[in-house]
């Protein structure tokens, strides 16, 4: 992410409507005054649906849940920069062997109804998944990215154990962070979890339910919170669903302290005007890619994607699409830099691909794709190159990346049109393979053998039905046999040596070219609260439950322990 921007005219709309922010905070109710220390309130959007205003269900697997952050949490978080697994409710984790998962809990934690929080919740709640499919949201039970779960025991009040009928070390972040851990002593007794609405709001986490109007739903500091030392903050405020300008006219009026949305160009449209208390932090989530039909002729060749990636000047492509704000993006489709101790030794130095034409225009001739008379590329019979960019219509910075690099590559002899259409239509192109070029992501996750493996293995390859992650249809069987045996592995040692081979292929033979990063999000504001994630202090920002115990009433410089601290 960078600070630098310049004017833009998709930010204009935004701007103008910020003329009289004042406005943005009428009928903002003032937050009892918070103990010494501590922070009054931390405001931000709502998480229920708007169609569900005055419904209360805390359950957080409902359709409309009233929640999702603050009232369930994970096992451990895992950090997207450095990979490390958060102690959270578990401090621990091992694969003894890769068809068994073995969980060590936090002792002392308790429900906010005073309960005991024991290895039996953690047991329920995975095992309902089993009886009722609806629950299992991460596939535990199902055979995808691993095999299914055969059992989930209690081992003693402190110990999970997970059992799989075979391999199944990609699902390590399913079973950690993407599950929910549910009150087994509420829940267990009523059925179907999906179907049960829970009015009471029993939970681990940070916070509990104090008020609910229908619209505004206050939640006030969980006095048995396992991390209370680190929780400085009195209550949070959920209220209303905000488009960008009304996001960007409650930030600027304070009525907000976070949102994360996308508002166009925030160093223009909410820090200008207050760069003492509003700032942002948009660090690297995932690289947005050009996508080539590896199954289409010239497309599949190496050669010929390697000099379109040098064709591509990714410094205008983030201006139009980002406002200058996201970084190119590294070739290696790591999150740079904050994951570059995770670059090879072979490419330290070369993580990113330049703009250059003429290196582009080199690569392309020697490649054999010679330029006619009238100065366009051909292929080996003659007959001139032209592609067709399938692009979702109405996804701006798409349309603008694209229309980049659509010049650009005519720029050096390869005619390219882009074509916007119906977001269903490009999906549907992608399942068919009948497409030439598309824009996508590579996910910047921590299971990199699931993050980066699925965009190559065969296996991913769509076929009509369900939109599979291999976009590119790349095919190796020698790249499918290291993939296999990379997701599996429990070695670090090995799996490090099996992941550079991995981004061996990302640089050499280009299945995907690297654009930009694209951003996870944050906009906040400090004259309530201090210690937010940011370019001097840089920390994830994809989950706010631990963003909360980082916070500090301003003008208290005490730092953190608790979870951060656990071994």
């Amino acid at each position: 992410m960078r600070k630098r921007t310049r004017g833009a005219v998709g930010a204009l709309a935004v701007v103008a409507l910020l003329a009289t922010p004042a406005c943005a905070d009428i009928g903002l109710e003032p937050a009892p005054r918070a103990p010494e220390g501590y922070i009054a309130e931390i405001r931000m959007p709502s998480e229920a649906s708007s169609s569900v205003q005055g419904l209360i269900n805390y359950n957080y697997l409902a359709p409309n849940a009233t929640v999702q952050t603050w009232l369930f949490e994970p096992l451990m978080i895992r950090d997207r920069f450095t990979c490390d697994a958060v102690p959270w409710l578990a401090l621990s984790y091992e694969w003894p062997e890769t068809d068994r998962m073995i969980v060590h809990l936090r002792e002392g934690v308790r429900w906010s109804d005073g309960e005991p929080f024991t290895a039996d919740d953690v047991a329920y709640t995975f095992t309902a998944g089993k009886e009722f499919p609806a629950a299992d949201r991460n596939g535990i039970w199902g055979d995808y990215y691993g095999a299914p779960a055969e059992a989930v025991t209690a081992l003693d009040e402190l110990t999970v154990e997970f059992r799989f009928t075979g391999p199944a070390v990609p699902k390590t972040d399913d079973v950690l962070q993407n599950t929910k851990i549910l009150p087994a002593h509420i829940y267990a007794e009523q059925g179907d979890p999906t179907a049960f609405v829970d009015t009471e709001g029993v939970g681990t986490g940070p916070f509990v339910p104090k008020e609910y109007n229908g619209r505004r739903l206050v939640m006030e500091r969980n006095e048995n919170y396992w991390d209370a030392e680190d929780l400085k903050i009195q209550q949070i405020s959920l209220e209303g669903s905000y488009d960008a300008n009304s996001a960007a006219l409650k930030l600027r009026s304070g009525a907000l302290d976070l949102y994360r949305g996308d508002i166009p160009n925030p160093p223009r449209s909410i820090v200008s005007a207050d760069p003492e208390n509003a700032h942002f932090f948009y660090p690297p989530d995932s690289t947005t890619v050009l996508v080539l039909n590896n199954e289409r002729p010239v497309l599949s060749d190496p050669a010929f994607r390697e000099g379109v990636a040098y064709a591509i000047d990714r410094e205008a492509l983030s201006e139009r699409a980002s406002y200058g704000i996201m970084d190119p993006a590294s070739q290696t489709m790591l999150l740079l830099p904050f994951q570059q101790a995770e670059v090879p030794e072979a490419w330290k130095g070369k993580e990113f691909i330049p703009y250059d034409p003429d290196e582009a225009n080199r690569l392309l001739d020697e490649a054999g794709y010679q330029k006619n008379a009238d100065g366009w590329r051909v292929d080996a019979n003659g007959t001139p190159l032209s592609f067709t960019f399938s692009v979702q219509a109405g996804w701006m910075d798409f349309i603008a990346m694209a229309d980049v690099i659509v010049r650009n590559l005519r720029a050096v002899g390869v005619k390219a049109k882009m074509v916007a259409t119906d977001p269903n239509a490009v999906d549907g192109v992608q399942r068919s393979g009948n497409f030439d070029m598309v824009l996508n992501f590579v996910g910047g996750g921590c299971q990199r053998a699931r993050d980066l493996g699925s965009r190559l293995v065969s296996s991913q390859i769509s076929h009509d039905q369900e939109l599979l992650n291999n976009r590119a249809r790349f095919s190796d069987p020698a790249i499918d046999g290291l993939i296999a045996e990379w997701a599996n592995t429990t070695d670090e040692t090995q799996a490090k040596k099996l992941q550079d081979q991995v981004v061996d292929v990302f640089m050499t033979q280009f299945p995907y070219i690297a654009l930009q990063y694209a951003p996870s999000r944050l906009i906040y504001r400090t004259e309530n609260a201090t210690g937010w994630p940011s370019e001097e202090n840089p920390y994830p920002v994809d989950q706010l439950i631990r963003i909360a115990t980082q916070l500090r009433a301003p003008g208290d410089a005490g730092g953190t322990s608790g979870a951060e601290g656990d071994e």
